[in-house]
């Protein structure tokens, strides 16, 4: 899969494997970090920005597309509202 043909039920799919994920792991004192989840594998990598996961998802020789979440947020980034 790449970026180009990314679909809605691939990001429907990582957000079942959050679920998921969250359901079978205590991440409280994981709060702000990045998780970065393959929906095709549905490996979880888990860092403190985009770029650390995906460092760590490279060292595994994986180049696969994430969709990531931030711990604890419901969104990922949320930009300002006008003023």
């Amino acid at each position: 899969m790449t970026v180009s043909n990314w679909t809605e039920t691939d990001s429907d799919r990582a957000h079942k494997i959050w679920a998921d994920y969250l359901h079978q792991h205590d991440l409280s004192d994981k709060n702000g970090m990045t998780a970065g989840i393959d929906p095709a594998s549905r490996r979880v990598w888990l860092g403190d920005s985009i770029q650390d996961v995906v460092e760590q998802r490279d060292a595994e020789g994986i180049d696969a597309p994430l969709y990531f979440m931030r711990v604890g947020s419901s969104t990922y980034y949320r930009k300002g509202g006008r003023r």
